[in-house]
């Protein structure tokens, strides 16, 4: 079964305590024809845990800025792999997310006790925020102070945070930003950063550390964007 059917089955069987386990019971209660029992399975938790964590960030994050386009949705199934079946009921929990009592402060320090501060399936995450808040084009200054707050929660620093906006949320970033290394940085220094950033980021890393199958793309995506910026470095030697 694929991760949006144990999430809009309820997910039950599934040992996730706090907001995400919530949001997940609340699920269970809404879709009250679901049968699904799922494994108590550590990893298979952290996977359903990212999903749940994004789908509440990306529908907090649409309330914080006061109106959730078509053009965020869409943007969202650019980025994370949904069957057409699954589409409604998808939609329907995250307008269920939209809903819930808990602040968007725990579903975020949740995700950093479940995969740890600066780890960076957790920057995959923040990467697929910005990808929802550019998509009707800019991005708000309410959504802004949303990504910044969460960054900060996730324990990244400002500058981290400003290396990720002009990354992600520009879409402009220069390749050493990308890399994290200086403008006139060495080539011994280039391939120490490309080979450290394509260790942690690679979709198999990311997978086993809890990124869903239907998220890969997105991982991919980041891949491909260190690796265009490690050769575009190499040109400039």
């Amino acid at each position: 079964m694929n991760i949006w059917g144990i999430i809009i089955g309820g997910a039950t069987g599934f040992a996730i305590g706090g907001p995400i386990g919530a949001l997940l019971g609340a699920a269970a209660g809404h879709y009250a024809e679901a049968k699904f029992k799922g494994p108590s399975d550590s990893f298979e938790s952290k996977k359903i845990a990212f999903t749940v964590a994004i789908i509440a960030l990306s529908a907090k994050m649409a309330k914080a800025d006061g109106v959730i386009t078509r053009s965020e949705i869409t943007a969202f199934r650019q980025k994370v792999h949904i069957p057409t079946e699954d589409l409604k009921r998808v939609g329907q929990f995250w307008d269920l997310a939209r809903q819930t009592p808990d602040g968007f402060q725990s579903y975020a320090k949740q995700s950093v006790a479940l995969f740890g501060s600066r780890a960076p399936i957790l920057e995959q995450l923040l990467e697929l925020l910005f990808f929802i808040a550019k998509a009707d084009g800019e991005i708000s200054t309410p959504e802004w102070n949303y990504l910044n707050i969460v960054s900060s929660i996730f324990g990244f620093d400002e500058g981290e945070f400003q290396r990720m906006a002009d990354i992600y949320g520009s879409g402009e970033g220069a390749a050493h930003t990308i890399l994290g290394i200086a403008a006139d940085a060495s080539e011994r220094e280039i391939k120490a950063a490309w080979r450290k950033l394509v260790r942690e980021n690679h979709p198999d890393k990311l997978i086993s550390q809890g990124l869903p199958d239907e998220f890969v793309q997105a991982a991919t995506d980041r891949l491909r964007l260190i690796n265009a910026a490690y050769h575009s470095m190499l040109k400039r030697i």
